[in-house]
């Protein structure tokens, strides 16, 4: 089982969902949100900042990221949490789960390696054994 997972996605009712279907499965102990990437980055900035070394070391393993946000969307988040500004959280491997498979968001999604896989939502039981499975918990 995770540590920790973020889910970032603009949708209340996808994080709603998000959240009770990984409750479930027992796949992670803790879930936390952020409504758009810039949400996620300012998260990842408080843990950055925090004094508290223990904060820092809990931090997520994995994300489900939405591509399509107002704010900011994903593909600008993968821009900025691929820096080095982002090197002590950007071990967590990212599933990017979207309610639309455009085949040019598959070839641009090969291009950051942070990425393990691409799925279409809703997030659901079978897609998390999948993914316990391919990430091996």
């Amino acid at each position: 089982m995770l540590e920790q997972i973020l889910c970032i996605d603009d949708d209340p009712i996808s994080l709603m969902l998000c959240k009770k279907v990984i409750s479930k499965s027992e796949f992670s102990n803790e879930i936390i949100t952020a409504l758009n990437g810039e949400e996620a980055l300012l998260h990842f900035n408080n843990l950055k900042y925090a004094n508290d070394k223990n904060k820092l070391n809990k931090k997520p393993q994995l994300i489900f990221l939405d591509l399509n946000m107002p704010v900011m969307g994903g593909w600008e988040f993968l821009d900025h949490f691929t820096t080095l500004d982002y090197k002590d959280f950007n071990t967590a491997k990212v599933i990017v789960l979207s309610s639309t498979i455009d085949p040019e968001d598959l070839i641009k999604a090969k291009k950051y390696p942070i990425i393990i896989d691409f799925l279409s939502k809703p997030i659901t039981q079978p897609m998390l054994e999948y993914l316990k499975k391919k990430i091996e918990i």
